[in-house]
């Protein structure tokens, strides 16, 4: 039987779990995926301790994203180098390998819902985890992309190292003038979590812009409504947590993984 599973801590409230193992059911493998909770000073104590108990792979979140890059057990791609933050390990080689599957997750999102990405001008709001992540992947994508943030030195720093970047600050109306050039919005802070609130002024949004909001919970966030209303194409946020729960499976198993029952799985969950 083979072994996935999720360190973090906490790990409690995650949904990769009935994911996963509704793509090993859908496909009768023998497998299963558990949660992993190690003290934050023993990660690559856990790495060790996973690769010598045979676990095929492991995804990573919270607090340890950033940790694995510092640790000596794993050998991490370029990608997950360049986004700082590694989100899933493949021990299937002769060591450990550390990847970042959110850049893809959000592209494949995009692109379910028949968005172009090439060539598009592209509005991430945001600059912490999921908004790196996120702008490496529009940028290697072929997008331009624009990068806005609360803190504007961080906006700036980020786009130095993405290809065809810009940095900005959120001051009144720098979202509104990026966004009357823009074909994408991508919402990679956390606001719309925790109260009913919007990043973005609903009067910026538009016919035929595509507004991603990484936010799952709730899934139709504030700004998605607002979207909709002004008759942008809406892509909620799990569908970038599926696609890069898509990505782990295919990367650990090298099996056509069955989406519509991952996503089945998920979305029953939130």
């Amino acid at each position: 039987m083979d072994v996935f599973g999720l360190l973090g801590n906490p790990v409690e409230h995650s949904l990769s779990p009935p994911m996963h193992e509704a793509a090993y059911d859908e496909l009768g493998l023998e497998a299963r995926y558990v949660t992993f909770e190690p003290a934050v000073d023993d990660l690559g104590a856990a790495i060790e301790g996973a690769r010598t108990l045979g676990i095929t792979g492991l995804n990573v979140t919270i607090p340890f994203k950033q940790d694995v890059l510092e640790t000596d057990a794993v050998a991490v791609d370029e990608m997950a180098t360049r986004i700082g933050a590694v989100n899933t390990i493949d021990f299937s080689g002769s060591e450990p390998t550390g990847h970042n599957t959110d850049a893809s997750g959000a592209l494949r999102a995009l692109r379910m819902h028949d968005v172009t990405v090439e060539g598009a001008t592209a509005v991430v709001v945001g600059a912490g985890g999921a908004g790196r992540a996120i702008s490496f992947g529009l940028a290697d994508a072929g997008a331009t992309v624009e990068i806005a943030n609360r803190t504007e030195s961080t906006a700036h720093e980020l786009a130095d190292e993405v290809p065809n970047a810009t940095g900005h600050g959120l001051e009144d109306g720098t979202l509104e003038a990026l966004l009357s050039g823009a074909d994408v919005l991508v919402n990679a802070t956390s606001v719309g979590l925790e109260e009913d609130a919007t990043p973005v002024p609903a009067d910026a949004l538009y016919d035929g812009l595509a507004v991603l909001d990484a936010v799952y919970r709730p899934l139709e966030t504030r700004l998605l409504r607002d979207a909709a209303a002004a008759g942008a194409t809406t892509v909620d946020g799990a569908w970038m947590l599926l696609y890069q729960g898509v990505e782990a499976f295919e990367l650990w198993t090298g099996r056509e993984p069955p989406v519509e029952a991952m996503n089945d799985a998920l979305r029953s969950r939130l």
